[in-house]
């Protein structure tokens, strides 16, 4: 009873004809669904922008998607307006599973600051709570399911096992923005830290 899935941002946003689309995001949405059935503990993590979020290239005059910015905590890279809360786009892919969820956990909703994780901001210290959600149930096997491998997935996975977490990444299941190479990086990134890449 340690094993969770995390299903990492599933929503329309992210997948075919989305305003951030990830190629073929929706096609692993069936296996995410076959998948919960093996776990004891299912958690959704969504993002859940305000309009006008600082990470959208459109809070940024002269300023176009996927350049980057400069942020207090570093630089950001700029987006397509997406997940906006309440929005069509925020909303899970209408095939998603969503009955199995113990937890839907949202994040990015604070104006100035993006997350990535669903651990922690982009800050690196501002805490989503995850993690004392999962000490509270001892949850300690996380696998990670969804989108973007390169981004909220490859952040996840990795700062579960900084908290030392045994984390897998299901690769079958997830796909990647792979904005210039980010998709290779992000696995080998995630390799040295620990993560299982499956």
């Amino acid at each position: 009873m340690t094993q969770a899935l995390i299903v990492i941002d599933m929503q329309n946003d992210f997948c075919p004809g989305g305003a951030l689309a990830v190629p073929g995001g929706d096609e692993i949405v069936a296996g995410i669904n076959a998948l919960m059935a093996e776990f004891p503990a299912v958690i959704l993590t969504q993002d859940w922008h305000p309009a006008g979020h600082s990470s959208f290239a459109s809070a940024h005059p002269g300023k176009a998607p996927f350049g980057t910015v400069e942020m207090p905590y570093g630089a950001q890279v700029l987006w397509p307006d997406h997940c906006v809360q309440g929005s069509d786009g925020a909303a899970f892919q209408k095939d998603l599973d969503t009955t199995r969820a113990d937890l839907i956990l949202r994040k990015g909703y604070h104006p100035g600051i993006d997350s990535y994780s669903a651990f922690f901001e982009n800050d690196r210290e501002t805490p989503t709570g995850l993690h004392g959600y999962l000490q509270t149930r001892g949850l300690t096997d996380l696998t990670f399911v969804g989108l973007a491998t390169d981004f909220c997935v490859n952040y996840s996975a990795v700062d579960a096992a900084w908290h030392g977490y045994r984390a897998t990444v299901r690769r079958d299941l997830c796909r990647a923005i792979d904005l210039d190479g980010s998709g290779a990086a992000a696995e080998a990134g995630m390799r040295a830290a620990g993560v299982t890449l499956a």
